[in-house]
């Protein structure tokens, strides 16, 4: 199908342009004026002008649906058909890949889907969670209530992810900064001592001989370099997509020190805001906890929830493969327990996660703290080392022409 580009007067008076696809000018045409439009051009892309699309959905941030909910459900709420609302949405969000989902959804609601199957359409870029409360939302005639749910669910955990890479930003900065560093100092730096390492005809500390090494390697023989860490590369994306790589990466990230705190309370947040989400919404236990498995990127938190949805459909209570599976802080399955007990699970699930977001905080702030010293130890450890290799031979001659 060819893409035209148009621009249009609505019923409104309001302009509007746009791209759309057809099978001639004709069918797009006939297409925009079936829509209400009233057609001003429409003459098929060059290559210079379509946008460009590389059929990449790129994933859609929490922020973005956060914004997207809360203004969709004020529209609906203001009495606006959810087709209207769709196409008033579809023009004002910045995010490319969510307008495009709207467009098709407007589209598929239009020939009589509902709107949840419309989302279900872009599982790979819209969250199951976001699909479950539209579609309950639908069914309990209560769908403005679910937007606005949805986006403080959104909101929450945009501010929760933020918070996790806010912890990780300065090391992984420090780290680059690091190789950066040595990498300039072995091709830049140490060839200049090398003939006089040379010359001097005498045995080399070991700290010389490696940062000799390292600049022969990287400035003679950097193609090797660039094919080790492809391979490293290659290899790691090859066992992390395996099962046995997921779960080992899965078991590294909870139990690795300073940063698996951070993991087990962040995911414990996760699961306590989106069941007291689904389940405050009219969804059913079974369905919540199907759905907040499909959000964890651990694959020892999904198998869990998977398990626990299992054992309640078999009549056991949430509380007990919570606890029995051993990878989630001991206070939730306690909580639970008594949400269980109270019959009001979505309001004690909402005060865990407000808990633990806390305790993200805090544990965010210490992760941060504790890696300024250790970074600053990295940091210390590379410049002796160069030290330590620049002028270990430099002593060494100084101190044999001592003992002349």
């Amino acid at each position: 199908m060819a893409v035209y580009k148009y621009k249009v007067v609505d019923a409104g008076g309001k302009n509007k342009k746009g791209e759309i696809e057809a099978q001639s000018q004709e069918q797009a045409v006939s297409k925009l004026k079936a829509d209400g439009f009233t057609v001003v051009s429409c003459n098929e892309a060059g290559a210079m002008d379509k946008d460009i699309n590389l059929n990449i959905q790129k994933k859609i941030k929490p922020r973005d649906l956060s914004i997207f909910c809360k203004q969709f459900g004020s529209i609906l709420n203001a009495g606006v058909t959810i087709i209207s609302a769709l196409d008033m949405m579809s023009e004002q969000m910045d995010n490319k890949t969510l307008q495009q989902v709207l467009r098709e959804t407007k589209a598929y609601v239009e020939k009589g889907g509902t709107l949840a199957d419309g989302f279900r359409q872009h599982s790979k870029v819209i969250p199951e969670l976001m699909v479950s409360m539209i579609a309950a939302g639908e069914m309990s005639g209560n769908l403005e209530t679910c937007f606005e749910r949805l986006s403080i669910q959104f909101a929450k955990q945009g501010s929760l992810n933020a918070k996790i890479k806010s912890a990780l930003t300065y090391p992984i900065i420090v780290l680059i900064v690091a190789v950066i560093v040595v990498i300039v100092m072995v091709v830049a730096v140490i060839p200049q001592f090398s003939d006089m390492f040379a010359d001097m005809g005498m045995d080399l500390p070991g700290a010389t001989k490696m940062l000799l090494w390292l600049s022969d390697l990287f400035r003679y023989q950097w193609w090797l370099v660039l094919i080790i860490v492809g391979v490293i590369v290659g290899a790691y994306k090859l066992f992390s997509a395996s099962d046995v790589g997921k779960h080992v990466i899965g078991k590294f990230t909870m139990k690795v020190p300073i940063f698996g705190k951070l993991t087990v309370m962040s995911a414990a947040a996760n699961v306590a805001r989106t069941l007291s989400t689904l389940m405050a919404s009219g969804i059913s236990l079974v369905d919540s906890v199907e759905a907040v498995s499909k959000m964890m990127n651990n694959v020892w938190y999904r198998e869990a929830l998977l398990d626990a949805r299992d054992q309640i459909m078999k009549g056991v209570p949430l509380s007990k493969p919570i606890r029995d599976c051993g990878i989630f802080p001991t206070m939730l399955p306690q909580m639970i327990k008594i949400g269980e007990e109270t019959g009001n699970i979505e309001d004690m699930m909402d005060k865990v996660a407000d808990y633990y977001e806390e305790q993200v905080d805090i544990t965010t702030e210490n992760v941060t703290t504790a890696m300024e010293p250790l970074t600053m130890v990295v940091m210390a450890g590379i410049v002796g080392i160069i030290v330590a290799g620049v002028y270990g031979p430099i002593l060494q001659m100084y101190e044999g022409m001592d003992d002349l």
